[in-house]
């Protein structure tokens, strides 16, 4: 396919290859690649660096966008080269305008926001957010109304949150709700994916109606393949009247029957992730950046700081 072409095709030499392959067989071809008249491609040069900059916005493409459910949809974004993003797990990026005068805050600032990617690190040429759109939210807004394929998006990264490490947990609680399911699912399907796995996953997944469910098939998908390591318990605020899942607020209870308890010491590990409120009444209110003093639910059943991470 490399070959040079020729306006006028040059004159075909002789070969007495066929001759000689014919006559000499297997032997023969086995020296006549040996020799030279066949070079293997090289082996890929595996990817080394990151095309997001943790220190810097990097302008990223929209391939496609992905309509979801009836407020939120997958925004599909382009790669340079086919590369992957690399991001370690479990990090988030950050986002804002490509054009910083697009949107700022009453202080003349650019809006900026996290968020967790859902595509895997090592997946190529694309990095994946599902994005839920607010009416009070500025960025997702924005994403929603105004970008289109073709457009950019900002994008600064990763910032890394938790260091998770292979098996380093015998059980591990992910409660969420709404989008803030976006690292849990970025921490099971990492975890699981490795067959070396031991950790037992279980996700309490909380909503307002069942239509609110982000990644459900998903998360099904994962229970039916891993019966033994992960697990899932969907709660609703408003039941339907086929729904046949907890009704309700996360609550005391409801924790003490699926989460594994705190007496397993260093061995159970709490990852908490949802809205302000939820956050606050089950592990207590983050401290900005900082994890803050637990408090809450967990607090209450008697789990420590060091059993339970809030992102």
């Amino acid at each position: 396919a490399s070959a040079r072409r020729f306006s006028t095709e040059p004159a075909k030499k002789s070969s007495s290859l066929p001759l000689y392959l014919g006559g000499a067989g297997v032997v023969g071809l086995a020296g006549y690649l040996y020799l030279g008249g066949y070079q293997p491609a090289p082996p890929k040069k595996a990817q080394e660096k990151s095309p997001l900059d943790a220190q810097n916005f990097v302008d990223f493409k929209l391939k496609t966008v992905v309509p979801y459910n009836h407020n939120t949809a997958k925004f599909v974004f382009e790669l340079p080269n086919g590369e992957a993003s690399l991001l370690p797990v479990a990090s988030c990026v950050v986002v804002r305008a490509s054009d910083p005068e697009a949107l700022k805050d009453a202080k003349g600032r650019p809006v900026v926001r996290p968020y967790t990617p859902i595509s895997p690190p090592d997946a190529p040429g694309e990095l994946v957010f599902l994005i839920k759109k607010y009416e009070t939210g500025v960025v997702s807004k924005y994403v929603f109304e105004q970008l289109k394929p073709g457009d950019t998006l900002a994008i600064k990264g990763p910032i890394p949150k938790f260091p998770y490490k292979a098996n380093e947990f015998e059980e591990v609680a992910l409660i969420g709700g709404g989008s803030g399911i976006t690292p849990l699912y970025q921490i099971a399907t990492h975890a699981l994916a490795d067959p070396a796995n031991k950790t037992k996953f279980k996700l309490i997944f909380a909503n307002v109606t069942e239509a609110d469910i982000l990644l459900k098939e998903e998360f099904d998908a994962l229970k039916k393949k891993h019966p033994n390591t992960f697990d899932v318990v969907y709660t609703v605020d408003k039941g339907s009247p086929t729904w046949k899942g907890p009704v309700g607020f996360v609550n005391a209870e409801l924790l003490k029957q699926h989460v594994a308890p705190p007496s397993l010491n260093e061995k159970v590990k709490v990852f908490v992730c949802g809205p302000p409120g939820q956050v606050n009444a089950i592990a207590g209110k983050k401290a900005g950046m900082k994890q803050g003093e637990l408090g809450g639910i967990l607090k209450e059943l008697g789990y420590t700081e060091d059993q339970v991470y809030k992102f």
